[in-house]
């Protein structure tokens, strides 16, 4: 450790770093307004972000994330929105550290640190969002650049127009201080530099490019929308079932699609077991369905009655039930089909028995 402090500190060496601290002044403050703007959003000029009774309830955004989620994050999510103790503190914590350390790396103090804090919060964000965006999955973009840009900080420290290099300008000890060198922005031996900045490389090209041929394909697979579309809603079904009386119910998820825009579902029918249409509840019917229709699994984003039939924002999931369509009915045994029809032309598919 002395040989390394005593190296670090040579005329040559400090200008050096001093060099790298320019080189990277308009990166550091980027990334730590990017950062601080986030907390600030949400504890300063957006409170309602963090208001569980708002629209613009941050556990929203999260729930929207929910389907294309990556690495079990979704199950994490899931567990969090049953538990609101653990979801409010889990957003107010997450906020508090976007700020923090993003204005400690717009001032340059504990610079490495900040870093950290970055990479981190960019890997976490990469998992939940990188799949969304209609048009260029402008999440994954952010997170993989805010990542680039804490690895490079991490390796590089802040050692001009900082408060670190005021600190060490006033205390030179704190450079060969272990937890300034990694915490802070004390200069490193070239040894160092190299091996870390090599491992943050390699680190980085990763989860670049795994991540964007997961999402878009265009590295060892052909160009797709990815595992999950993020422009075109789609729904799940499951749990169905119908009654003698032709009463059905199913399990809905809307798993797919931008989160910009809710999901519409303007027509339900049953088809027979010989293709015909056995029932049909129009848009006006489905908008007319009291609440106690829906059985929401979470209470931020709902299936719902809406204006022209059955709206659902996304990661909503309900177990959905819809009386007879005629009265009188005496449905035989055997295979039905639930078809729910979208406005915009899709339709999903979900098979019953009829017991």
């Amino acid at each position: 450790m002395a040989t390394t402090a005593t190296n670090s500190l040579t005329p040559d060496n400090n200008a050096a770093w001093r060099l790298i601290g320019i080189v990277l002044l308009a990166v550091r403050f980027t990334q730590g307004w990017i950062f601080w703007g986030g907390g600030t959003r949400r504890f300063i000029y957006a409170p309602s972000k963090l208001d569980p009774h708002a629209p613009s309830w941050m556990a929203n955004k999260f729930q929207s994330a929910m389907p294309g989620a990556l690495l079990g994050m979704d199950h994490v999510v899931d567990y969090m929105l049953r538990h609101f103790t653990l979801l409010y503190t889990g957003i107010i914590v997450f906020s508090a550290v976007e700020l923090i350390f993003g204005l400690f790396l717009i001032f340059g103090f504990m610079t490495r640190l900040s870093a950290l804090a970055t990479i981190g919060i960019s890997f976490v964000l990469m998992l939940l969002f990188g799949w969304q965006g209609a048009t260029c999955i402008d999440e994954w973009t952010m997170a993989s650049a805010n990542f680039a840009m804490g690895v490079a900080l991490f390796i590089g420290g802040s050692a001009a127009w900082s408060v670190d290099s005021w600190m060490l300008r006033r205390n030179p000890a704190l450079a060969v201080r272990g937890w300034f060198q990694w915490f802070g922005s004390g200069p490193w031996s070239s040894t160092r530099v190299n091996r870390l900045g090599l491992i943050g490389a390699v680190v980085t090209v990763l989860f670049v490019v795994l991540t964007y041929n997961d999402f878009r394909g265009s590295v060892i697979t052909p160009f797709h929308g990815g595992p999950v579309s993020p422009s075109k809603h789609h729904v799940s079904l499951s749990a169905g079932s119908v009654g003698s009386d032709g009463a059905v119910r199913f399990t809905a998820y809307l798993d797919a699609g931008t989160p910009a825009e809710p999901a519409n579902i303007i027509r339900a029918e049953l088809i027979g077991p010989q293709g015909q249409v056995v029932e049909a509840w129009d848009g006006a019917t489905l908008a007319a369905l009291p609440k106690s229709a829906f059985a929401n699994d979470y209470d931020y984003n709902k299936f719902a009655p809406g204006y022209a039939g059955i709206t659902a924002k996304m990661g909503a999931r309900a177990a959905i039930s819809l009386p007879p369509a005629r009265p009188g009915l005496s449905l035989a045994h055997g295979t039905y089909a639930v078809v729910l029809h979208s406005v915009n032309g899709h339709s999903f598919t979900l098979q019953v028995q009829r017991p």
